[in-house]
């Protein structure tokens, strides 16, 4: 009866896009037992994004892969304000100075208003990352988490 007043979430990639970022969190798995989430939201609830972040990635559970090997890339994009977050096993051996390219990497793409193609290659290279890291054993391996991207307020 109130359906009309809920807000629709708003849309901020193209079926074609969100389909490219889906497509690049199926490819880094496949050579990987990490996991790779994408949260996309309009505004960051904290001054620090990766405050956010480290909520997100509880909150999705992320910390129960068997490995402790799963990242977040989490997008406020109103706020135009990002940040990855991995857990503490990828996190130890992967080293700070990763993360923070990664995080350039995406915010040059971002710069030029290339909000999906930034997504998608930082996920497809915290994909080679875990896989250096953590390579996949098709015996043991499952995938923990789902591929597709959370969409928040």
């Amino acid at each position: 009866m109130f359906s009309f007043f809920r807000k629709k979430p708003q849309q901020f990639f193209s079926a074609e896009e969100q389909a490219k970022i889906v497509a690049a969190i199926q490819q880094a798995e496949k050579s990987t037992s990490g996991e790779v989430r994408v949260y996309i939201e309009s505004h960051c609830k904290y001054v620090k994004p990766i405050d956010r972040a480290i909520e997100i990635f509880y909150g999705l559970q992320m910390e129960r892969t068997a490995l402790r090997n799963g990242v977040l890339v989490y997008v406020a994009m109103k706020d135009r304000q990002l940040a990855i977050f991995g857990d503490e096993n990828i996190y130890k051996v992967a080293g700070t100075a990763f993360w923070e390219e990664e995080v350039r990497h995406m915010l040059a793409a971002f710069n030029k208003e290339d909000h999906a193609q930034g997504i998608a290659t930082v996920v497809l290279e915290i994909g080679e990352a875990l896989e250096k890291f953590f390579p996949y054993d098709g015996v043991t391996d499952k995938n923990e988490l789902p591929d597709d991207i959370v969409f928040g307020k």
